[in-house]
């Protein structure tokens, strides 16, 4: 053997369990999510585009965040019904499309009333894609490998975001409509990728099957139902890091650069991590990988009750990430193995309704929070992290069972 050839063979032998046995259809997808969020650079800087650039108030501009934030919810409950009835790849490509072009109507709307319906069908769309999505993985991806599918999906998520938020700012400084236009494009590049590439995976309805329930049929699963509330409560732990972090970190002295660095250091974490641990932490039981991550996110919030530095946010940060990328490795696979085959879009709709609700709570809780104190805020969500790794736990039982009846 020469000594070239080692490394390789290491090479090969660290990312078989990590990539390989994946299908086609699933890498195209992983392509379309990646070219997708590497145009994500609208919804970061809408905020400070509606104020400085279009002159809205800083009321107006919330209402215009808050708008999107509601489509969103709406979004992924028309996207979760069209790719159970309709089919993934229709649903896919639609949502893309119409997001792009969306996004372009945001940027071109006059006057407040126009920017608001813009903002309400942008973000109706945005997320209309989601469970069609996670509902192809769901469909092609046997159930041991669905763990290491979604991890990296959301590897793919947090890397093109990542490096969306470096061009974006970039891009920014020659004007704001080339973030709107890029963002389209890439919209309607996952788009056309999907109906060229994607086949449609719905599986086809047995003539003996029970009557399509809808979204009754999967309210009425009371785990899955559990299993969203929980989601909730962590999405809203972990989103204080978008929301309120910045006007902590700004009583502190820190201002918008060095809440740069914070940031960047939990999507660098993500980007090295999330690989090297997807695979392991996948074979592990679910509920309690997701306690654990759920504790994590918890405890690294709380410790932001010590930070009054720049280094103290990022230490802060770096321990909630490593409780998101613990929990993130099995947050969809759970979804999947719940969901009955017929009805995986709903019950990922579902689920991006916890994600699109914490969005929305996030920073209206956790601005009543912080006004009461920072160490308020802090230690409220290291409790609500505790309070949801428990419940998981004591899920757990349910969610074991439906598991091993998927396998």
């Amino acid at each position: 053997m020469t000594t070239s050839a080692l490394p390789a063979g290491r090479l090969a032998a660290f990312l078989a369990p990590r990539l390989g046995g994946l299908p086609r259809v699933f890498w195209v997808l992983w392509t379309g999510t990646l070219v997708n969020r590497l145009g994500t650079m609208v919804e970061p800087f809408l905020g400070l585009y509606l104020v400085s650039a279009r002159g809205l108030s800083l009321g107006q501009a919330g209402a215009v965040v808050a708008l999107l934030g509601a489509g969103s919810m709406a979004g992924q409950v028309v996207g979760g019904f069209l790719a159970d009835r309709v089919g993934r790849r229709v649903t896919l490509t639609l949502a893309t499309v119409a997001s792009g072009a969306s996004m372009l109507a945001v940027g071109y709307a006059d006057g407040v009333p126009a920017i608001c319906a813009a903002a309400l069908a942008c973000g109706l769309f945005l997320d209309m894609h989601r469970p069609a999505s996670a509902a192809v993985v769901a469909d092609v991806i046997r159930p041991a490998d669905r763990t290491r599918a979604f991890g990296l999906l959301f590897w793919a998520v947090n890397l093109g975001f990542a490096v969306a938020m470096v061009l974006g700012g970039a891009l920014a400084a020659h004007g704001f409509l080339v973030l709107f236009w890029a963002d389209a494009a890439t919209c309607a590049a996952y788009g056309l990728l999907v109906w060229r590439a994607v086949p449609e995976t719905r599986p086809e309805r047995a003539a003996d099957a029970p009557r399509d329930g809808g979204f009754r049929a999967a309210l009425a699963d009371r785990v899955l139902v559990g299993y969203v509330l929980i989601t909730l409560v962590y999405t809203f732990v972990l989103l204080q890091g978008m929301t309120t972090m910045p006007l902590a970190m700004r009583e502190h002295g820190i201002g918008p650069s060095g809440y740069g660095v914070a940031a960047g250091a939990n999507g660098v974490l993500i980007v090295v991590a999330q690989p090297v641990v997807n695979a392991w932490l996948g074979r592990r039981d679910h509920s309690r990988v997701l306690a654990a991550g759920m504790l994590l996110v918890g405890a690294g919030y709380a410790s932001t009750v010590l930070a009054d530095s720049l280094a103290g946010y990022v230490a802060a940060v770096l321990l909630w990430t490593c409780g998101e990328v613990t929990a993130a490795a099995v947050l969809q696979a759970v979804v999947a193995d719940l969901a009955p085959p017929d009805l995986r879009g709903r019950y990922n709709a579902l689920y991006g309704v916890a994600w699109s609700g914490g969005y929305l709570l996030a920073p209206l809780g956790g601005t009543q929070l912080l006004r009461l104190g920072a160490p308020a805020l802090w230690l409220a969500c290291g409790a609500l992290g505790l309070g949801a790794a428990a419940a998981q736990l004591a899920l757990g039982p349910a969610i074991r069972r439906r598991h091993f009846s998927s396998v």
